[in-house]
């Protein structure tokens, strides 16, 4: 089954985030691949440490952040001073809907249907998601002015997963991660079948772009199971 976080006040979750360096905080806590502390959050966002502690806790309370302790720069023992408050994202997703909606009661009867088929239903399945990554793809290059007139070739590939909800982050390498799983929740129960829907449509995006990029599984906790890496290593002849 589809589980999503289970707050008192969703809507007023949310409205947290109304809050200009609220948001930002949320946005570069949910981006990042390790837990945030209160100087690199406030350094990031260029305010006091005071203040960014302030709004951290205020999503801490809202059930948008959870926290830990942990000692910074590996030291331990006597010494070692204070572990440090990192923030996270909360697991799960918040949702809101007025009226009501089940979105994800359906997604879930619907992959356990695709299941049962087999290797008939990713057949089915991983094609479709491949022609609307490349419908997406197509849509942000009929909007661009001149495909040309972008100096970097992983700019649209990285404009068309953050559209996607996929939260793209560039590493030193060259590769895409991708911070965030937009369908982390049917994932939970459905893991096969929604990675594959997902490597299938950055397939078909990376197809339309002609990023020099190939799509990979890679399965890691608090992430998207895909990479997008460059085809040939840095230093590569």
């Amino acid at each position: 089954m589809v589980r999503n976080t289970q707050l008192d006040d969703p809507i007023g979750s949310v409205a947290l985030l109304q809050e200009p360096n609220r948001a930002r905080l949320y946005d570069l806590v949910s981006r990042a691949g390790e837990p945030v502390g209160r100087d690199e959050a406030a350094a990031a966002l260029g305010i006091t440490r005071e203040l960014a502690a302030f709004h951290l806790d205020r999503l801490v309370e809202g059930g948008l952040l959870a926290t830990e302790f942990r000692r910074l720069g590996g030291r331990t023992g006597p010494g070692a001073g204070r572990p440090a408050k990192l923030y996270r994202r909360t697991e799960g997703d918040v949702i809101v809907t007025l009226p009501t909606r089940n979105y994800d009661r359906a997604a879930d009867v619907m992959a356990a249907a695709l299941e049962q088929l087999g290797s008939r239903g990713a057949s089915a399945l991983n094609p479709l998601a491949r022609e609307r990554g490349r419908e997406e793809a197509g849509h942000l290059l009929s909007a661009m002015e001149s495909v040309s007139a972008v100096a970097d070739d992983v700019v649209p590939l990285v404009e068309t997963l953050r559209g996607a909800g996929y939260a793209p982050e560039i590493e030193p390498d060259g590769s895409v991660m991708l911070h965030n799983c937009p369908y982390d929740a049917l994932a939970q129960d459905h893991r096969d079948l929604t990675c594959g829907m997902s490597a299938a449509w950055a397939e078909g995006v990376v197809e339309v772009l002609g990023a020099p990029m190939r799509v990979e599984l890679n399965p890691q906790p608090g992430r998207c199971c895909v990479i997008v890496r460059p085809l040939a290593e840095p230093g590569a002849a």
